[in-house]
């Protein structure tokens, strides 16, 4: 079990990344293949939790199948956040963090067709994650919100100083 090739991607553009090989995942009883040209994002993390959790990793393998599995509809959501709690495990994502990203999908997934035991798991694991990350997340909104002040700020003087030949200065965005 786990996944049965290597990863092999091509950038895009700054946020997407397409497969060139296939991905393959031999779970329990099926197999998956992530099929070439997918389009993915690696891990879909917030960017005031980047610090703790990056876009990508030891567990960016299980985040493309993640999506795969989610967009081809091949398998429920219930059954798509569970292979991807299990192949963080076959990556060797730490259980903290492998629990905090599975927790995290399921409540994007809004917790459909969790039984109640599971529920209560997710509710343990989303305090103590919201504990642990609270603090931190705020401090790094709040600088990040200040760093795009300045960029708008200078924005204009560095946009008026352009220099012939070069390319024209990119407006500064908020990503969330």
């Amino acid at each position: 079990m786990g996944f049965t090739s290597a990863l092999v991607v091509e950038e895009i553009d700054g946020t997407f990344w397409a497969v060139r090989e296939p991905l393959g995942y031999a779970g329990a009883a099926e197999q998956f293949e992530v099929p070439v040209g997918f389009r993915t994002d690696f891990a879909s993390v917030p960017r005031p939790v980047v610090w703790l959790i990056p876009r990508y990793g030891v567990y960016t393998r299980a985040a493309i199948l993640h999506d795969y599995l989610l967009r081809s509809e091949l398998v429920s959501e219930v059954d798509a956040d569970g292979l991807f709690r299990r192949a963080l495990r076959e990556c060797a994502v730490s259980l903290p963090r492998r629990w905090m990203m599975w927790a995290a999908v399921r409540f994007g997934s809004r917790l459909q067709g969790v039984s109640p035991a599971a529920l209560a798991v997710f509710l343990v694991i989303a305090v103590f994650a919201l504990a642990f990350l609270l603090i931190p997340t705020v401090v790094v909104t709040v600088f990040l919100l200040l760093f795009w002040v300045i960029e708008v700020i200078v924005w204009p003087l560095d946009r008026s100083a352009r220099h012939p030949g070069t390319k024209p200065v990119p407006r500064p965005e908020l990503r969330t």
